[in-house]
C-alpha cells in the first residue's frame, strides 16, 4: 500500500485514530511508543473500519489488558486487511518527517526488494492528487439517531442522547450535516444537545440541502486537500446565508474556500491529542485534538467579512474563524475529541445557540 508517511502524538485512542475517515489515504506512525495494551472494541470506533493505509509502532503489545476489550489489535488489523509494522525507531522517524516534511511512502507483505518498492511509489498518486472525500462519504442521506449510548450500558436515559422512542417529544432542530469522512463522536454531541440530524454525502448539492429544509448545516471533517472538491465548495456557497453553519477540519477549509479564502500545505501537520490553540476572544488556551496536513491563510481573509478566532500556539496557523455577516463559523481542529481532552465541545452549543437564534 501507498500512502502520505504522517506521526500522530497521542498517547491514547489509537482505536478511534484508526477509524477516523480523515485519515483515509496515510499511513500512520504513533509516537508514544507502546500500542496496543487496551486492545480493540466495538465501542470506540469512529466509523466501520479503519481507514489508514499502513500502521507503524514501536512496539505493538500482544496483551490486551482492558476489560472492554474485545480483541488484539494485531487480530483488528488482520481482519481487515491493514498492514502494520512494528520495532521502528519511531523517533528517528518522525524527526525526519518534521525535518523534510510529509512524504509518500510504501509498506508491502509481499514485495521486498527496495528498487522495486520505489519504482512502484514513484509511480503511484500523490495524496494531493487524489479526492479522497469521496472514498470515505456515505453513498445516500440517511438519519442518525445514536447519541452517548454505551454498548456496555444500553438503558442509558434519553436525556444523555439516547435514540428518540415512541412517545419522546421529536428534536427541536434539524441539521444537515454534509459527510466529508465524519467521525461518529461529532454525531452524538449533536443527537445530545437536541438535534435530529440528517446525513448528506459530499456530493449534494445546495439544492438538495435546501430541500430537506433544516434549520442549520453541519461540515464534517475529512481526509486530503480541500482543493480536490469543488464540488462541496459549490455546494457550501449555495448554503451560505441561509442557514447557521459550523464546520470543522474539512469543513473549516472548505468554507474557507466558499469564501474566497486560500488553502496552504503544512510541512508535516497537526495530528495529536495535546495540541494548544488560544480562543482569542477570552485568550483561554484550549488542548486540542488535531488532525489535518493543511490549513487556510489568514493573510486571505476579507477582514470585512472574516473575524479569526483561534490560534495554533505551536505554529501561529489559523484554527478557527467566524463570518461577520452571516451565522457561520468553523474550527480546525476537532472539538468532539475522540480521542483527546473536551476543552472544546463548547463549540456545539454555540451552534445550537445559533440555531435556536435563527427559530
Amino acid at each position: 500500500n501507498t500512502g502520505e508517511v504522517c506521526f500522530n502524538t497521542a498517547m491514547t485512542g489509537y482505536q478511534e485514530i484508526l477509524t477516523d475517515p480523515s485519515y483515509a489515504g496515510q499511513i500512520m506512525t504513533m509516537t508514544y511508543p507502546l500500542i496496543g495494551n487496551v486492545g480493540v472494541n466495538l465501542e470506540d470506533e469512529e466509523s466501520p473500519k479503519p481507514w489508514v493505509e499502513g500502521f507503524i509502532v514501536r512496539e505493538a503489545s500482544r496483551i490486551r489488558s482492558n476489560f472492554r476489550a474485545a480483541k488484539s489489535l494485531d487480530l483488528y488489523l488482520e481482519y481487515h486487511g491493514v498492514v502494520g509494522i512494528e520495532e521502528i525507531d519511531t523517533r528517528r522517524l518522525v524527526r525526519h518527517i518534521r525535518n523534510q516534511g510529509a512524504m509518500m511512502g510504501i509498506v508491502s507483505t509481499k514485495d521486498s526488494d527496495d528498487a522495486s518498492l520505489l519504482a512502484k511509489l514513484k509511480a503511484s498518486k500523490t495524496y494531493v492528487d487524489i479526492d479522497w472525500i469521496k472514498a470515505v462519504t456515505c453513498a445516500a442521506p440517511v438519519e442518525w439517531k445514536d447519541g452517548f449510548v454505551s454498548a456496555f450500558s444500553p438503558k442509558v436515559s434519553p436525556s444523555r442522547g439516547q435514540s428518540q422512542t415512541a412517545g419522546q417529544s421529536p428534536a427541536p432542530h434539524r441539521v444537515a450535516a454534509i459527510d466529508f469522512g465524519m467521525k461518529r463522536n461529532i454525531l452524538r454531541y449533536l443527537v445530545q444537545l437536541g438535534c435530529a440530524v440528517k446525513i448528506f454525502p459530499a456530493t449534494a448539492t445546495a439544492d438538495e440541502i435546501i430541500a430537506s429544509k433544516p434549520d442549520g448545516v453541519f461540515l464534517s471533517n475529512g481526509p486530503g486537500n480541500p482543493e480536490a472538491a469543488p464540488y462541496a465548495v459549490e455546494c457550501i456557497r449555495g448554503l451560505l446565508g441561509k442557514y447557521p453553519i459550523f464546520g470543522i477540519c474539512m469543513g473549516h477549509e472548505l468554507l474557507g474556500l466558499a469564501l474566497g479564502c486560500k488553502i496552504v500545505k503544512l510541512k508535516f501537520g497537526h495530528r495529536g491529542a495535546n495540541h494548544p490553540v488560544m480562543f482569542l476572544e477570552n485568550r483561554r488556551v484550549e488542548i486540542t485534538s488535531q488532525n489535518h496536513g493543511f490549513a487556510l491563510d489568514e493573510k486571505s481573509f476579507d477582514p470585512k467579512r472574516i473575524r479569526v478566532t483561534h490560534v495554533n500556539l505551536n505554529d501561529h496557523t489559523n484554527e478557527g474563524m467566524e463570518c461577520l455577516d452571516i451565522p457561520a463559523f468553523s474550527v480546525q481542529y476537532h472539538p468532539e475529541a475522540s480521542p483527546g481532552p473536551h476543552d472544546a465541545s463548547y463549540l456545539f452549543h454555540r451552534f445550537v445557540n445559533m440555531l435556536n437564534a435563527k427559530a
